[in-house]
């Protein structure tokens, strides 16, 4: 289905590059065992972050912010002035995949062809 509306063809482009926007850096295990450099992220992935003031900590991913292109990770908080604690979003450039989520048949098979095609 293709139209020539300007506003219809920017819409389609934004939500592709949404979509392509959250992919990660995989660690050197997974690099050897998969065959390839990076992958996008899901909730339930497990990452490290690589860079600014949560460097080094490691844990699932809750949730992803595809407009602002943020990913949200357990652990990864700050504390408010009234004491409450808040979510901090972590760019998926700053973060490396240690352990995928392989709950989903679809995902599993993606990376089996994504390995076997490299």
């Amino acid at each position: 289905m293709k139209t020539k509306q300007p506003r219809k063809q920017r819409k389609r482009m934004k939500s592709i590059a949404l979509r392509k926007g959250v992919h990660a850096h995989l660690s050197k295990e997974l690099r050897e065992k998969y065959g390839f450099r990076s992958f996008g992220l899901r909730k339930g992935d497990t990452v490290k972050v690589m860079r600014g003031k949560f460097k080094g900590k490691v844990g699932k991913v809750e949730s992803i912010d595809l407009k602002k292109q943020k990913v949200f990770v357990e652990g990864v908080e700050i504390q408010k002035a009234d004491g409450t604690k808040a979510k901090v979003g972590v760019h998926p450039s700053n973060l490396l995949i240690t352990a995928f989520d392989l709950s989903d048949k679809l995902r599993k098979a993606k990376l089996q062809i994504k390995g076997e095609a490299k």
